[in-house]
């Protein structure tokens, strides 16, 4: 199951892209950014009430609340870095090497998470960076 909603998720990544770049002409990218957020905000919440699990915020350990909300810092960051790119960018070379992020997180899952490299993800981390640096080129 968890393949497919990978797959649904890079499907709306890809929307999410294009409708951007076309979102963003004219508009400053920081103040795109906000309106996607607060979106986002309203369409997480709106899940969170309608799947009932409202009440499992109590139980939140103090650890997990550190570390989303330095994800959610993360995801603030890059999706201003990422919009500002796009804006004055080609989505077609913003894109790819935003995807790079499949190497970096790689890489820091390694060091961070202490999972182990494979043979088959070290060369899809090879091609992936071929790839972009060909895309970008």
């Amino acid at each position: 199951m968890w393949l497919l909603f990978a797959l649904a998720s890079s499907v709306f990544a890809a929307l999410t892209s294009i409708l951007a770049k076309i979102g963003i002409e004219g508009v400053n990218s920081t103040l795109a950014t906000a309106i996607r957020t607060f979106v986002v905000l309203l369409m997480s919440w709106g899940m969170v009430f309608i799947t009932n699990t409202q009440g499992g915020i109590m139980e939140i350990s103090k650890r997990s609340w550190v570390f989303l909300i330095l994800s959610g810092l993360a995801t603030g960051a890059s999706w201003l870095f990422y919009y500002k790119a796009l804006q004055i960018g080609e989505a077609s070379r913003v894109v790819p090497i935003d995807k790079l992020s499949v190497v970096i997180t790689l890489i820091l899952a390694a060091v961070v998470l202490h999972e182990q490299f494979t043979p088959k993800s070290i060369a899809g981390c090879v091609l992936i960076g071929l790839g972009t640096l060909l895309m970008v080129l």
